[in-house]
């Protein structure tokens, strides 16, 4: 990929292991003898009650409901849970929260189930055009 950050040498002996490995930051699982990216340790990990749950899945698993055209989920600062799960949705059709809820549980376990949700008309994305999920979070601070 790359010998070092330019003119950061401190940041290239953070990143860098002595033998030369790059840190990416993203968190992986081995499942039947293969690699699954889980997501970016920084904010696609919500760590919720001594679980670490992949925000990444729970998206996979949200998409496929009819009336989610989009989504992105995230950890929000909890005093009891250290983080709890939230989903921001842009929805085709109105959905009642506790409706979907109900169909997640059907397909998660209920410790990895959205507690609170948001609507949104769209998902801000950054240049790429990935999700800047640190924008999405000040959506669930109280008012």
């Amino acid at each position: 990929m790359f010998l070092e950050y330019w003119n950061k040498p401190e940041a290239t002996q953070k990143t860098f292991t002595d033998d030369g490995w790059f840190r990416t930051g993203d968190v992986a699982v081995v499942e039947r003898g293969y690699y699954r990216i889980l997501g970016r340790d920084s904010i696609d990990i919500i760590k919720s009650g001594g679980y670490k749950i992949s925000a990444l899945e729970i998206e996979e698993v949200l998409r496929t409901h009819p009336a989610v055209k989009d989504c992105s989920v995230v950890g929000i600062a909890d005093e009891e849970w250290g983080e709890l799960v939230a989903a921001v949705l842009v929805v085709s059709e109105t959905v009642d929260f506790q409706q979907l809820s109900t169909w997640l549980r059907e397909r998660m376990p209920a410790y990895k189930t959205p507690r609170k949700f948001k609507i949104v008309t769209d998902l801000p994305r950054n240049a790429m055009g990935k999700v800047t999920k640190n924008d999405l979070k000040p959506l669930f601070q109280a008012n």
